[in-house]
C-alpha cells in the first residue's frame, strides 16, 4: 500500500499538536527526573505526551493498535498500529536543549505509511507518507548528493548508543573516513538530512519507536534509511541502522560497517 487514508494524516497533526502543547509546558521548568530499567531518563512530559496522543488515538480510531515508549503495547496485531515516542531525545528535553522531537509513525500491516518528526520549541515539522514526497513547513524536501564517504557529513546521538566494543569499532571505522562527524541530536538529525544539510547517520541501540516515524520522511525525501545489513527496517529490527542521502554512501558505509 501507498500513502494512508487522509483522516489518518490528520490525525497524526494532531497528536504532534497535542504533545507539542504537553512540552512546551514543561520545557525548561523544574521537574523530577525518574530512570527507566534501561538506565534512560524519563519525565513527566514524556508521559503525558504519550497520554495525550494515545487519548486521540482511541477516540478516533479505536480498532487500532498502539506501540509507545513509556505506556507500552495494545493491538500489535491490528491492521494499523499506531508507533510513538513523545520525546525523542528526553537527554536533550532535560538539559534545555531544543534538539529533541516527538515521533508519530503510522503502520499499515506492519509497514510505516505515515512518519511524523515534530520538535514543539522551534516549531518544525517534518512529515513523510508513503508515495509523496516528504515535507517540512508543508514544502517538499530532498536529500542531496554525496558521492563518496570522504565528502560526508555524518550524525550520530552518541557514541555511547553502540553497546559492544565490535559495534564501536565498527562505527569509528566509518568515523575516521567521514569529512566531519556530529554528536548529537537524535530525530533531528535525521530531519537534517532529509532536507540535505548531512549525508549520513549511523546508530544502534534503537527501538521500534525510535526508527518506524523515520522511515516515510526519509525515504520520502529520496534517502535510504535500513538495517546494517541493508533491509528494510521492521518491528524486528535489531536497532543499527544506517540512513543515507546518498546510495553511493550508503554503500560505503555498510562495507566499513561489515568489516571484520
Amino acid at each position: 500500500m501507498t500513502g494512508a487514508p487522509a483522516e489518518f494524516v490528520s490525525l497524526a497533526h494532531q497528536l504532534a499538536d497535542a504533545a507539542g502543547a504537553v512540552q512546551r509546558r514543561y520545557f525548561r521548568t523544574p521537574g523530577a527526573v525518574d530512570t527507566k530499567a534501561d538506565e534512560s531518563p524519563v519525565t513527566i512530559a514524556d508521559r503525558e505526551s504519550e497520554a495525550a496522543m494515545r487519548d486521540l488515538i482511541g477516540r478516533h480510531c479505536p480498532t487500532h493498535g498502539i506501540l509507545g515508549e513509556e505506556h507500552g503495547a495494545a493491538d500489535l496485531d491490528a491492521e494499523w498500529v499506531w508507533v510513538l515516542d513523545p520525546i525523542d531525545g528526553t537527554k536533550s528535553f532535560i538539559t534545555g536543549r531544543p534538539l529533541f522531537g516527538t515521533l508519530i509513525a503510522l503502520l499499515h500491516q506492519g509497514v510505516p505509511v505515515v512518519g511524523i518528526i515534530d520538535q514543539s520549541i522551534i516549531g518544525e515539522r517534518w512529515v513523510g507518507v508513503a508515495g509523496e514526497p516528504s515535507t517540512h513547513h508543508g514544502k517538499p524536501i530532498h536529500v542531496r548528493p554525496c558521492t563518496r564517504i570522504a565528502d560526508a557529513v555524518l550524525f550520530v546521538t552518541s557514541p555511547r548508543m553502540f553497546s559492544t566494543s565490535s559495534q564501536l569499532t565498527a562505527f569509528q571505522r566509518v568515523e575516521r573516513e567521514v569529512r566531519l562527524p556530529m554528536f548529537g541530536g537524535d530525530c533531528y538529525a535525521y530531519g537534517l538530512m532529509a532536507m540535505g544539510f548531512a549525508d549520513l547517520v549511523i546508530e544502534a541501540s534503537l527501538a521500534p519507536y525510535d526508527y518506524m516515524a523515520l522511515v516515510p520522511v526519509v525515504l520520502g525525501a529520496g534517502g535510504m534509511l535500513t538495517d546494517w545489513q541493508g533491509a528494510a527496517l521492521t518491528m524486528q529490527s535489531d536497532g543499527r541502522v544506517i540512513a543515507a542521502g546518498d546510495p553511493r554512501v550508503h554503500a560505503e558505509a555498510k562495507a566499513l560497517l561489515d568489516l571484520a
